[in-house]
């Protein structure tokens, strides 16, 4: 009779300090909310309540439009809308740090952080994400797990994420062209979709023509199989006179980074306009508002979620959608 095998342990965890909402979530889908010893002041995940916050927003504006003019003032000016706590950040003595270099207004910039990095004892590693497709992020789950060790485990949750993509995705006609769908990233100015979320509205049978994703050079349609060689651009002003000829047939409203009941407030400043009330989506009751913060601009495994949502929305199949997705439809006044 043979000994049974020994169970094999996992590796220590590094010290991590994520300044990422989205790198947060997948550090907690791997279980390694243990390995945080700092954060961001965005970063919501329970499990990573434990680490202490390490940034704070510099802008103070709170409407939409005020929001957008300080935050063009200010990156001119100070090249950063985040604070960063410098002294508490080396006194954690990270291994790892985790930033991004996608957008210069979601997070602190990339520059800064690999200054104070090359500055701190043992010289942490910067892992920078950049994603901008839906394969891309699903690659930073890959990434993410083989810097903290944990292959394994990362491996097997892009296999269950992808297996869900499919799922949803077996709920769309690839024969139909589908509704035109204005996805708004911003109110006041108008901003559309861009990057990963173009690319959730065109797999659920939709069309985005603000902003359509492209096939990559030397990839012919990029359809089926291949439809991840489509890429668009990052998010551009919609002007209204554009999005009235359009006639979109469904609305999506989920402003970056924002919260449910905040962006209620900004559909319905947005739905106050004279020209809304004529648009097919808002005669329709197609409208919808979504937790952006929670969803679409979080790039981890929650834009699965997302495009459940979206499938089971669009192609009125509401078993997809997930239970407790936060999301409200706007009413007519």
């Amino acid at each position: 009779m043979t000994d049974p095998a020994p169970a094999t342990q996992e590796p220590a965890l590094p010290r991590v300090v994520s300044l990422l909402p989205s790198a947060t979530d997948i550090l907690c889908l791997l279980g390694a909310a243990d390995a945080l010893v700092g954060r961001s002041h965005e970063c919501d995940e329970p499990a990573a309540a434990h680490a202490p916050v390490l940034t704070a927003a510099r802008i103070r504006a709170t409407e939409p439009a005020a929001i957008d003019r300080e935050v063009r003032q200010r990156l001119p000016e100070h090249g950063s809308l985040y604070s960063l706590d410098e002294a508490r950040l080396s006194a954690l003595r990270p291994d790892i740090i985790i930033t991004q270099s996608l957008c210069e207004v979601c997070s602190i910039d990339l520059q800064t952080v690999q200054r104070l990095a090359a500055s701190l004892p043992g010289l942490p590693e910067v892992l920078d994400l950049n994603p901008h497709t839906v394969e891309d992020i699903l690659d930073d789950v890959l990434r993410i797990g083989e810097t903290i060790g944990r292959q394994a485990r990362a491996r097997a949750e892009v296999v269950a994420l992808r297996e869900r993509l499919f799922a949803a995705g077996e709920c769309v006609n690839p024969f139909d062209d589908g509704p035109v769908v204005a996805f708004l990233e911003w109110t006041e100015p108008m901003f559309c979709a861009g990057h990963w979320n173009v690319q959730l509205i065109e797999r659920a049978g939709a069309r985005h023509p603000f902003n359509p994703t492209q096939p990559a050079p030397d990839a012919g349609a990029a359809a089926g199989p291949q439809q991840g060689e489509r890429r668009a651009g990052k998010s551009v002003v919609l002007p209204p006179e554009i999005l009235a000829a359009a006639r979109p047939g469904a609305i999506v409203i989920a402003p970056c980074g924002v919260p449910l009941a905040q962006g209620l407030e900004m559909a319905r400043s947005l739905s106050r306009h004279a020209w809304w009330s004529d648009l097919p989506a808002v005669k329709l009751g197609k409208v919808a508002v979504v937790d952006g913060n929670r969803y679409f601009s979080r790039p981890s495994q929650r834009i699965v979620e997302a495009f459940e949502w979206l499938v089971g929305w669009l192609q009125q199949r509401p078993e997809m959608i997930p239970p407790g997705f936060a999301w409200a439809p706007l009413t007519r006044a």
